[in-house]
């Protein structure tokens, strides 16, 4: 049998907080939970954002009107061309409101980069080292140990962005220093490009030397990489996988840029749909509306990060089991009237993932144990579209009332990383029982297909077991279209029974309460803002005499495996 890819791990940053442990999913679904989980993720984020006032902690989470950024929305500076007295072109500083004025910012007062020695790094990059970091001490286990288990290069980390870094540290710097008169730094060019985030990670958070790269695909970037994991773990290339993607595209530049395209929400057009004048203030904190009368998707920043290994290792070691890589698949659009029109070839990426849904499940668990996080980007074409698609697999697969939501409703619209925002919503539904609702949507659009389709709008209560399945949908410009089917725990245990026996897995549950109680420890100590992330700059850096070469191994000094040739 191939290797079963488990999630052992995963940990992160967004609109709604820090992911491990279920603290981000928790803030989206505050008002289902209990006191006790209520009051746990208000501390959380209270540590992060510096507050302990609670409407404080509420207003500053989520898609917002613009508060955590080191520039003013209200006033972005720009040169105005005009002519002096004699003709001559010239230009003077102005400055102008943007015409977006909300987006999915980490929580207010949240600075990742005030964690660890992060001088000069772009701000994707700190997000990359605080995510790849919590994600580590979720584990429960310590790094070293875990890849002390496997050979140096049975480990791989997929990672990157999809827009590079474009702050002043990375190329957005690079490129402005001649207007503002300033010189180019020696980091700017090389900290911009789109694989950095695996890079750091390797070089800084996990010391690296297996396996990495990053595929770029636009918003469906993580799912990309999330491909490549999977068929390594599968196939055997590799043991561990780290899988994630950190995407910072909140600067001025990047706003215009996409507002351009017609592709955001401004806030004239928000306020348009709620029927406000001009003097009434635009409901910001509803600017992402998936599949409701919208306007455009809502820009956000987000690092997410997932660490993957073999069901072999999971079990051996008695690593938490949060779910597994069930398929992914990837198709382009063909021929395309322009760039950033729909296609077809999401029907085909989504077709092959409910048929393999199918195999795994059965006829009749798939008709009625599965459901959707939508791509849900919150434009009006993106509603018809795509809920057009799932109408028509319904129908096919003889699916009713398929359950789908959409977690951009929340977190806005993170590009490369949005799809993993998805998988972190994903799991928390599991280990909550609650289906996030699209509450930012008030009711259904007209023009989106709702046969068979079962669009959730308020949170709902669920009995995991009843859902063993999930898609992940993702839809990029140019035509780059990706959906995943991932599997629950539960249904993962009960793969691992046709695998193990039962003494084995009893085993494995043993092992797995040291691992449990040691990733609670990293849960409270977060919570109470003891901990850093991991960040080793300069220590245990390996020289070419770290090496003893023959012409069959290649062992490197710290590690007991050696690299097979």
């Amino acid at each position: 049998m191939k290797n079963l890819a488990v999630i052992t791990a995963f940990g992160g940053i967004n609109a709604a907080g820090r992911s491990s442990g279920h603290h981000a999913f928790r803030r989206i679904v505050l008002d289902a939970l209990s006191a006790d989980k209520r009051n746990a993720t208000l501390a959380s984020l209270a540590a992060m954002m510096g507050t302990s006032d609670e409407q404080a902690i509420l207003d500053g989470t989520l898609v917002r009107e613009w508060d955590n950024v080191d520039w003013d929305a209200k006033a972005v500076p720009f040169h105005e061309p005009f002519k002096d007295e004699n003709g001559v072109q010239c230009w003077r500083q102005g400055h102008k409101r943007l015409a977006v004025q909300s987006a999915g910012q980490m929580p207010k007062g949240f600075d990742p980069a005030k964690l660890y020695r992060s001088l000069h790094h772009p701000r994707g990059l700190q997000m990359a080292v605080y995510a790849a970091s919590d994600a580590l001490g979720q584990l429960g286990i310590e790094w070293e140990t875990l890849s002390r288990h496997v050979g140096p290069d049975e480990i791989g980390v997929y990672a990157g962005s999809a827009m590079g870094q474009q702050d002043y540290n990375s190329h957005g710097g690079m490129m402005q220093a001649a207007l503002l008169g300033k010189r180019t730094s020696s980091k700017q060019c090389a900290m911009g490009l789109s694989e950095m985030p695996a890079d750091f990670i390797n070089a800084y958070v996990l010391g690296n030397i297996g396996n990495t790269g990053s595929m770029t695909a636009a918003c469906a970037t993580f799912l990309y990489n999330l491909r490549l994991a999977k068929e390594d773990i599968e196939s055997g290339r590799r043991r561990i996988v780290i899988v994630g993607n950190a995407e910072a595209p909140l600067v001025p530049e990047i706003v215009e840029g996409y507002n351009a395209m017609t592709a955001l929400a401004t806030e004239q057009n928000i306020r348009a749909l709620d029927n406000r004048s001009a003097d009434e203030p635009a409901d910001l904190r509803r600017a992402s509306r998936p599949f409701g009368e919208n306007a455009g998707f809502t820009i956000a920043e987000s690092a997410q990060f997932f660490v993957l290994t073999d069901d072999k290792l999971a079990v051996e070691l008695g690593l938490s089991i949060h779910g597994s890589i069930g398929d992914v698949f990837v198709n382009a659009d063909g021929y395309k009237k322009s760039i950033s029109n729909p296609g077809v070839g999401n029907y085909l990426t989504m077709g092959k993932a409910v048929a393999s849904a199918r195999r795994l499940l059965g006829e009749e668990t798939l008709r009625r144990g599965t459901f959707i996080h939508a791509h849900g980007s919150s434009t009006p074409q993106n509603r018809v579209t795509e809920s057009h698609i799932y109408a028509e697999l319904a129908k096919a697969f003889g699916i009713e009332d398929w359950t789908i939501t959409a977690a951009k409703a929340h977190l806005g619209h993170s590009l490369a990383a949005a799809s993993a925002d998805q998988l972190t919503l994903t799991l928390g539904t599991w280990a909550e029982g609650i289906m996030p609702g699209i509450t930012t949507t008030e009711r259904i659009a007209d023009d989106v297909h709702r046969e068979r389709l079962d669009f959730v709008l308020k949170h709902r209560e669920i009995d995991p077991t009843s859902l063993p399945i999930a898609f992940i949908n993702a839809k990029g410009f140019g035509g780059n279209n990706a959906s995943a089917s991932i599997i629950s725990p539960d249904m993962t245990r009960t793969l691992l029974k046709n695998r193990y026996s039962e003494q084995e897995l009893s085993a494995w549950a043993g092992r797995n309460e040291a691992i449990v109680a040691a990733s609670e420890r990293f849960d409270a100590e977060t919570t109470a803002g003891n901990t850093s992330p991991r960040y080793h700059f300069g220590t245990d850096v390996l020289e070419p005499h770290d090496l003893t070469i023959s012409d069959t191994h290649i062992y490197i000094r710290g590690w007991d495996k050696p690299v097979e040739l």
